[in-house]
């Protein structure tokens, strides 16, 4: 099967990406692996005709936004976000016509189509650098209110929160942690910014999932919680041989980011099937709010 994508993607001429969240098979047959707005910029620089991204629609979708030049395969469509579903266009104009005219930051873990209504896509390892770089002093942030939260605890401006968040990091408790730090003394808890402002009072630092395999990488300390999805454990181990790493919680599983199979991935490229591109008139805002950030000073 790994033989036969190999031949694939080559005849393709396509790249396969693979997010830090998606089972260890598929991340060992990727060319790319990392974050989602990450894997579409480095997608975005190569030679491929074709860009086989294993994940979840939004970031097909980002793919597309930077790639227009390029097919991009979401090899299941039924992939999905459930915190992305939790803000829509219109609810977006309706949520602004309440508060008034103000700038709009929204998380790149969202729809193509609230994108291209944002004043400045972020991540959630540079969300405070995004909101400190507007001149206005108040704004709304979409769809993850505990990474609005987590943003404004770090800078001196009013956000409106969105009523969204992800399943997945908002399920971690204050109980499970706890009991995770009792039953690892010696560990160094890295939680991700979507936890709950609760959580993240527990944590030692707060990293995106690229910013937990670099500091874990870089730091001298050997034991490590992970405050982030179960699938994240392969990446980081294999970055750091040496070092132990525990789950904050063994019931942070996304099923989304395990949909994507070795046979999904090569029917896709058989067939061409699962293409994912944006309409050039949500395409082009979406790409100026993402390039606004990409462009930041870093």
């Amino acid at each position: 099967m790994k033989d036969k994508i190999k031949r694939l993607l080559k005849e393709r001429n396509a790249v396969l990406l693979a997010h830090n969240y998606q089972p260890a098979e598929i991340q060992d047959l990727a060319d790319l692996c990392g974050d989602s707005l990450e894997l579409s910029i480095r997608a975005a620089k190569t030679g491929a005709d074709v860009i086989v991204f294993c994940g979840v629609h939004f970031m097909a979708e980002t793919a597309s936004i930077l790639s227009p030049d390029k097919t991009v395969l979401l090899p299941r469509m039924n992939a999905g976000c459930p915190m992305a579903d939790m803000v829509t266009p219109e609810a977006l104009k309706a949520r602004l016509e309440t508060l008034g005219p103000m700038p709009v930051v929204t998380y790149v873990n969202s729809p193509a189509s609230v994108k291209a209504l944002s004043t400045i896509c972020c991540t959630s390892s540079n969300a405070v650098a995004v909101v400190n770089s507007l001149k206005e002093d108040e704004l709304l942030m979409t769809p993850d209110r505990n990474l609005a939260q987590y943003t404004a605890s770090r800078t001196g401006k009013k956000i409106h929160l969105w009523d969204g968040f992800c399943p997945i990091h908002n399920n971690l408790t204050v109980d499970q942690v706890l009991a995770a730090k009792k039953a690892h003394p010696d560990a160094v808890f890295m939680a991700h910014p979507e936890c709950r402002p609760e959580v993240l009072k527990l944590a030692d630092v707060i990293l995106s999932t690229s910013g937990m395999i670099r500091h874990a990488a870089e730091s001298d300390r050997r034991v490590f919680i992970v405050g982030t999805e179960l699938g994240m454990l392969y990446p980081i181990q294999k970055a750091s041989p040496g070092k132990t790493f525990y789950p904050a919680s063994e019931a942070m599983v996304c099923q989304d980011m395990k949909r994507i199979s070795l046979e999904d991935i090569v029917r896709s490229l058989e067939t061409m099937h699962g293409e994912v591109r944006v309409p050039e008139e949500i395409r082009v805002p979406a790409l100026s709010a993402v390039r606004r950030m990409i462009e930041l000073p870093q």
